[in-house]
């Protein structure tokens, strides 16, 4: 990753253009295709890349000369744009919610909410799965309940209809053993543990107007920081 950082930030890879390929990075720096899938994962949830199913994965803003940034994955899900190339929905609707996603929404346990869950595609692998829960209202107004693929990103769907801006993403991260579930949904080998991020998105109200979970295979993803002393 410090590699392409050098290069982006002497303008071999200007902002807006493409980057080499994954077969093409990869065969450069002798790396299997996730190891760089893996690289080029952490450079997108920092916000210097921007990946494109079908087009390529190109420079988004100019990299720091060190990982002085934090890894963002619930503010990387708020500003995606879906399309049906790049993400496999798996459900959307009302469900009743448990815990702990019933605490960060300050709603009782089993209080019916709006769920969307789908899978992140990257050149046809799964690289992430990601689920969003909105109390009814928010749903409703903003218009997360709507079948299929988000064309317009969610950030701007739940400050379109509303005066209160969105404030913070508080998040927590922990590694474990994948659920059933989420090791069919990610096609995970035998015992790969998962990174799981779960969020929560506040407005200046100080209301969690959406919990987001993030679970990212092991394999795939390595989230960095870097911080002063």
């Amino acid at each position: 990753m410090e590699t392409l950082r050098r290069r982006i930030k002497d303008g071999a890879y200007p902002v807006g253009e493409p980057i080499p390929s994954e077969a093409m990075l990869g065969k450069e720096f002798g790396a299997s295709r996730p190891t760089v899938v893996r690289a080029l994962n952490e450079m997108q949830l920092l916000g210097e890349l921007q990946r494109e199913h079908g087009r390529g994965t190109f420079v988004k803003a100019p990299a720091s000369s060190g990982p002085a940034q934090h890894s963002r994955p619930g503010l990387a899900v708020l500003d995606r744009q879906e399309d049906e190339t790049s993400v496999r929905v798996l459900e959307i609707g009302r469900r009743p919610v448990a815990n702990p996603i019933a605490v960060l929404l300050g709603l009782a346990e089993s209080a019916p909410v709006h769920l969307r869950r789908y899978v992140g595609l990257y050149d046809s692998i799964s690289s992430e799965l990601v689920s969003l829960w909105a109390p009814l209202d928010v749903a409703r107004a903003s218009g997360l309940d709507q079948e299929g693929p988000l064309t317009v990103p969610v950030r701007q769907l739940l400050t379109a209809r509303t005066t209160d801006r969105l404030t913070r993403v508080d998040e927590r991260l922990r590694a474990r053993r994948p659920t059933d579930e989420e090791r069919k949904a990610l096609d995970l080998v035998e015992n790969e543990p998962v990174l799981a991020v779960l969020g929560s998105v506040i407005d200046s109200t100080g209301r969690t107007v959406l919990a987001v979970e993030v679970v990212l295979p092991g394999s795939l993803h390595e989230l960095e920081d870097s911080y002063l002393l």
